[in-house]
Order: structure tokens, then sequence, then C-alpha cells
């Protein structure tokens, strides 16, 4: 049963089913004499018995692949639209990187379900997007002006993107291998025919 009212959603669950069992059995043995004056509380109590004993209902966390995808497509597009829109608070070098970044990436979230069969692609496509590159950003843009321009730290910020550009380099030309080596084949397959 798919839904978010939790009344609903416990009366199904299999918790209640081992709970009402375990009612019943309690009606059965005040009918049969057993459970005495507290028969009430004899059915109550059994009925928690079976209620706790019961496994607990199982969450699953997976989402769409492309919803997921359009999540992360939008948290990038939000942080290099807020890079543009700091204009001069950022260094100049610092935009046009973010973008070449945000490409990589992109050409992943482009393909939801692959990227969704690739753990480890979807692992670090999510850890760039979601942890590393926000990261970056913000550290850097939570230093006065007047700080990170005495101390230097428009260069470092340069010097991170270099590093994650290359880490999301690395991911997609491992993510796209498949797809170069199908081209390659079909390219050898059509020189073989001819």
């Amino acid at each position: 049963m798919a839904t978010s009212d939790p009344v609903p959603r416990y009366l199904a669950s299999w918790k209640n089913l081992a709970g009402c069992a375990g009612g019943l059995i309690g009606l059965a043995l005040h009918f049969a004499g057993l459970a005495g004056s507290y028969w009430i509380l004899v059915v109550i109590g059994l009925y928690g018995v079976g209620a706790l004993a019961a496994p607990p209902e199982r969450i699953t966390l997976v989402t769409d692949p492309e919803e997921e995808a359009g999540r992360l497509r939008s948290e990038l597009d939000s942080l290099v639209d807020r890079v543009r829109g700091f204009g001069g608070r950022v260094p100049g070098e610092v935009a046009p990187k973010l973008g070449e970044i945000a490409e990589v990436l992109r050409g992943m979230l482009d393909r939801p379900r692959e990227l969704r069969a690739d753990p480890d692609a979807l692992h670090a496509v999510t850890r760039l997007v979601g942890t590393d590159l926000p990261l970056s950003v913000q550290t850097y843009l939570n230093l006065p002006w007047w700080y990170a321009a005495a101390r230097g730290s428009g260069p470092e910020l340069v010097r991170q993107l270099d590093l994650l550009h290359a880490d999301a380099v690395r991911v997609a030309e491992r993510f796209h291998a498949a797809d170069a080596q199908r081209q390659a084949d079909h390219t050898r397959y059509l020189e073989d025919r001819g």
C-alpha cells in the first residue's frame, strides 16, 4: 500500500495484523474461560505482544532516476547561476571553470537510467554536485571580499575547481567508456564491411 497517511499505513501493516491475531487469541482465551475477569487486559496485552513481535515495515529510499537526476541538475544549475550573479565578487575565471564542470556533469545527468546503473558514477556525481562544488564556492563566499583579496583566496578557489574538474572528467570518461567502445566497434565493422 503506497500511502503517506500514517493511520491507513499502520492499519495495513504486518504489525497491526500480528497484533490483531494476538487479540483474537486473547478473545479465544476469554471465551474458553481462561482469561478471568481481566480478559480485556489479556486481549490488549496479546495485541501488544503480536504488534511488537512482527517485523518492521521495509523502508524503500529508491527514487525515480529521472527525478533524482532532475534534483541534482537543479542544484547544479542553481549553483552556476548563483556564482554568475556574484559577478565581480568571485575571480573572473571561476564562472567559466564552474561552467565547464557543470557541462561535464550534465552529460551524465542527461542519462539518468545509465547513471543509476553505475553506482560509482552516481556516487561521484552526487558528491560533486551536493558537497564538493557548493563547499568550495560557499567557503570562498563566506569570506569578506577584502579578506579574500588580502589572503589570496581567489587562486585557491580556482585551484579547487581545477581539481574538481579533473575529478569530474575522470568519472565521465569511465562513465562514457562503453559508448566510446561501441562507436569504435561500429567503425571497425563498417571498415570491414566495405
